[in-house]
This record gives structure tokens, C-alpha cells and sequence, in this order.
């Protein structure tokens, strides 16, 4: 895992720096028309954890699946996260308490290690996507409520941009076009794919 960390550590934005506070990623990405519409006056801020930990030597992203219950995004694939509380002191802050209020993960089993692109989605949040090496050790503690299920996909498959599809779905008098990923029974899509994509991309500079 050190020579992983190592290698992210020099394709990722630095951790010490603020993130960008204008979006470089979004929902928009394959689908330019809707630039304008989706940049409005205000976004929300929110932060997510991309976990990444080893398993038997063989380093896996962790994601979770949402409760169908949920008003928004229900039963979805996603990352720990959501938007910036009053007492956050920033987006590390806030993926950290995100990651422990969701699946029990506590700030002492992961280490923050940098910055992917500020995402915009289609719902006006600014997304700052946080990468973390969470420890082997790590047992889950699932907020029932909000996650049905923690899950993993080994990240030599995730980083395989041939597993990446462009799909599409009608909103409105849009068609939006997204990235989605297939790993066993599970669709990684949207927002979350897209966030993926850029580590592709990253990882597969020289």
C-alpha cells in the first residue's frame, strides 16, 4: 500500500490547500448544454470520502448502497458524505463525520491523502471528493437508516476505464448522459462514477 499511497499522493490535489471553490468536474462534463442551468447563483457545499483499503494485499474502494427509503437518491451507490454542517471546520471535517456517522468509520482508521477535482451535480452541490487509506482493521458500524449496505470493488478494476459506460436517461426536456460502472449485482453511476473517472484519468498519466 505505500508505493499506492505514494503514487496518488503525487497525482492528487494537495491536501493542505483549500479546494477549488469553482466546480472543475460535474454532471455538466458529458453534457455541455447543460452548463447553464446547471450553475445557479449559489451551490451547496458537501464533501465525500473515496475510501480506499487493503484487502490480503489487494486494495479495494469501499462504497456504500443508500436505504430505499430515503427521499433523496434512494437505493443509489455513493460514497460517504453530504453536505457541510455549521460546525464543519471545512470539507475534511465533514467527509470525516460523514464516514463516522455512516458506516462507523473513525478519523484514527483513515488517513486523508489529497484532493480529487470539486464536483458539481445536477442537484447544485459542489462536492469536494476527499482520498483516504482506511486501516485493514476497519469493522464496520452501518447507520442503518441511511446505508443499506457497505461494500467493496477492487480498485485495479475501478481504475480500468474499459469498465466505464456512457448511458443516458430522459430529465425533463433533457437527455443527460453519465458515466456508469458494473461490478457484480452493483451500478455505480452518476455523480459517483463520474468522481470515480477522475481517478481513472489521474492514475493513468505517466
Amino acid at each position: 500500500m505505500y508505493e499506492l499511497r505514494e503514487k496518488l499522493l503525487g497525482r492528487l490535489h494537495d491536501i493542505s490547500l483549500p479546494p477549488s471553490e469553482e466546480p472543475t468536474r460535474g454532471d455538466f462534463d458529458l453534457n455541455p448544454e447543460w452548463r447553464e442551468r446547471l450553475t445557479p447563483t449559489e451551490l451547496t457545499p458537501a464533501a465525500v470520502l473515496v475510501p480506499i483499503i487493503n484487502r490480503n494485499g489487494r486494495p479495494a474502494v469501499l462504497f456504500t448502497q443508500r436505504t430505499s427509503h430515503l427521499k433523496t437518491h434512494a437505493g443509489q451507490v455513493s460514497f460517504p458524505g453530504g453536505r457541510l454542517e455549521p460546525g464543519d471546520e471545512g470539507p475534511l471535517a465533514a467527509a470525516l463525520r460523514e464516514s463516522e456517522e455512516e458506516i462507523g468509520l473513525e478519523s484514527d482508521h483513515v488517513d486523508l491523502i489529497g484532493l480529487l477535482d470539486t464536483y458539481q451535480t445536477g442537484t447544485n452541490y459542489i462536492v469536494t471528493p476527499v482520498v483516504g487509506m482506511v486501516n485493514s482493521n476497519f469493522e464496520p458500524r452501518l447507520d442503518a437508516f441511511e446505508v443499506a449496505e457497505l461494500f467493496e470493488v477492487p480498485l485495479d478494476y475501478v481504475l480500468d476505464r474499459e469498465n466505464f459506460f456512457h448511458e443516458s436517461r430522459d430529465v425533463g426536456e433533457f437527455t443527460r448522459v453519465f458515466y456508469a460502472l458494473y461490478y457484480e449485482q452493483w451500478r455505480i453511476w452518476g455523480a459517483t462514477a463520474g468522481i470515480m473517472f477522475d481517478l481513472v484519468e489521474r492514475m493513468d498519466r505517466a
